[in-house]
């Protein structure tokens, strides 16, 4: 072949090499968007239930995509041992039931095996679910303060009383006594306890957002909520708060950070320049929740916040930890 021609041809290739894959990368996606896109509009149960069960694998953690279900009219259901398999489900009147794989103290063969005693015969009551099923003390516990023991009539902290005094080790003369009806001395969980306890042993709630129970306090403080955003002027200066879901610092972004704050209403983007982020670093890379100050920037369909002030809110910081993808 001769050099010019061969120059010519490596010439065609380069440049198809230079747009080909782009092209290629970006048609996949569309298709996966459409797709997805179709399924969530349509199919809302069967889209996230797949979502939810496909974890670890995608963007978002299960806490955001439950969010996310209820906010789009999709009903969610807790954990429940008399009705939960080891799977989410899709339930005959459409709502999606959480799976007992988000319980975190409970053993995958515990799970499958309590599935398997339940398929068999229905668990009549507590002990009844223990004895069958060899529950260790950490999961009887876990179970009873999630809110999944329900079924059987008994509030969270009743259940945790109940579930103390079952013998847990072995199958004795004890664990064949009737049930300790003996009331709970305590009091029963209220709200922000409730949400506490889900997030604790399960790292989501089907409750209301954490950001709920403080919003009448961020309120007071001028804080705005994500739904509002849509509402003010481009260049406002304001105030919004949220759980972090993701941090992101592309290499190519010149050195912009960028941080995606969730609250009961939505999803807030938050634009923080290299300048911002040397001053307000160990907030930006490590708390859970935070308050930013900051302008609103709504640019061809897209409303972002420019970060000017992080700052930590401690009340939330241990609720949840931070779901970060870099």
């Amino acid at each position: 072949i001769p050099a010019d021609e061969a120059e010519q041809i490596i010439h065609g290739i380069s440049s198809f090499a230079l747009y080909g894959f782009p092209e290629s990368h970006a048609a996949s996606f569309a298709l996966i968007v459409y797709a997805s896109a179709y399924l969530k509009a349509h199919h809302p149960a069967a889209f996230y239930c797949a979502l939810l069960n496909a974890w670890p694998m995608g963007f978002y953690h299960p806490a955001t995509i439950v969010k996310d279900a209820q906010r789009h009219g999709q009903s969610i259901r807790p954990v429940d041992v008399l009705r939960s398999k080891v799977h989410c489900t899709i339930e005959p009147d459409s709502s999606v039931r959480m799976g007992l794989k988000f319980v975190s103290e409970l053993r995958r063969d515990a799970a499958e095996g309590l599935v398997r005693q339940r398929d068999k015969r229905s668990f009549t009551d507590l002990r009844d679910l223990q004895l069958r099923c060899g529950l260790r003390k950490d999961e009887l516990a876990t179970l009873a303060e999630m809110g999944a023991l329900a079924g059987f009539g008994k509030r969270r902290r009743q259940a945790l009383w109940q579930a103390a005094s079952l013998e847990t080790e072995g199958r004795g003369l004890v664990a064949l006594l009737p049930e300790d009806s003996t009331p709970s001395p305590v009091p029963p969980m209220n709200a922000l306890e409730r949400t506490e306890a889900d997030l604790r042993c399960s790292g989501l709630t089907t409750g209301p957002h954490p950001m709920a129970h403080h919003r009448a306090e961020l309120r007071r403080r001028g804080v705005l909520p994500a739904a509002s955003l849509c509402l003010n002027q481009d260049g406002k200066a304001l105030k919004v708060a949220g759980l972090v879901i993701s941090r992101q610092r592309p290499p190519t972004a010149k050195g912009m950070f960028f941080l995606t704050l969730e609250d009961e209403t939505g999803l807030i983007n938050i634009v923080i320049t290299p300048d911002v982020f040397e001053k307000f670093r160990q907030v930006a890379i490590s708390t859970a929740a935070m308050m930013v100050t900051g302008v609103l920037e709504r640019k061809d369909g897209v409303t972002n916040v420019m970060a000017r002030q992080l700052l930590p809110l401690d009340r939330l910081g241990g609720l949840v930890p931070s779901r970060d993808f870099r």
